[in-house]
């Protein structure tokens, strides 16, 4: 059953990581491109503005950024960033395996899409209403900050999801409400109130590409894996019955 369940979690994660890198190639990467151009006309005030001290520190944090290693913009870029994909996606894949095993609940084609929902809604939706996805060039708040506040809405809505699939109770669907509601109501982190030069259009834009490719994702995630495994669970099946034949 474990091997069945990782292969077929590994199958899904190839679906989901080539199909949210295609609609990233399409949708967010133009959006990154475009940021990052505001970012770097940015920098170039910086480094000529009028201010000597302010030069200076320019001149050292781009001389920083220079010695750190990045993949070069064309194939380099795009290939690893289909391997990053990949590599979220099996983490995804395994952690609902893990949660399927553990609560004895199946994930199959006819629930696939209910698995997508919750998935989408437990990592995406629910995090984003809080922080929502930052483009390059913005301010954002303190990371262990905003990876507490992530983690915690995270695993409050999964846990409302679980309840609600594991308990068929009014008193289940209140307090699944109340545990949606209760990240929201706790701060999330602020992020400074610097100015930046990327335009608020393109922040919109980039939010909702960004969530259109996590839905993308986590509806692949949740077919492909329910798919593999009725596929799986078949097999024995059928090879029975032809033997007995």
């Amino acid at each position: 059953m474990f091997r069945n369940l990782f292969f077929a979690a590994l199958v899904a994660a190839l679906c989901a990581g080539l199909a949210t890198s295609a609609f990233q190639a399409w949708r967010v990467t133009p959006l990154i491109f475009a940021a990052e151009a505001y970012e770097g006309g940015d920098a170039e005030a910086h480094e000529h503005g009028e201010a000597a001290d302010d030069s200076v520190a320019a001149n050292e944090a781009h001389a920083h950024d220079d010695d750190e290693w990045a993949p070069q913009d064309g194939v380099e870029r795009t290939l690893y960033t289909i391997a990053a994909n990949l590599l979220m996606a099996a983490g995804y894949a395994l952690i609902i395996g893990a949660v399927s095993v553990l609560f004895n609940l199946p994930i199959t084609f006819a629930n696939g899409l209910y698995w997508g929902v919750a998935g989408f809604a437990a990592f995406s939706l629910a995090p984003a209403l809080g922080l929502p996805p930052g483009m390059p060039g913005m301010p954002v708040a303190d990371t262990l900050a905003r990876q507490v506040w992530w983690f915690g809405a995270a695993l409050s809505t999964g846990a409302a999801f679980l309840l609600v699939a594991k308990v068929r109770a009014p008193w289940a669907l209140a307090v699944a409400l109340a545990l949606v509601l209760l990240p929201q109501l706790i701060a999330a982190p602020i992020a400074p109130t610097d100015p930046s030069d990327v335009p608020p259009r393109l922040t919109a834009e980039f939010v909702a590409a960004v969530l259109y490719n996590s839905a993308l994702f986590w509806v692949v995630l949740g077919l492909a894996f329910g798919r593999i495994n009725d596929y799986l669970a078949a097999r024995p099946a059928t090879i029975a019955h032809g033997v007995k034949a």
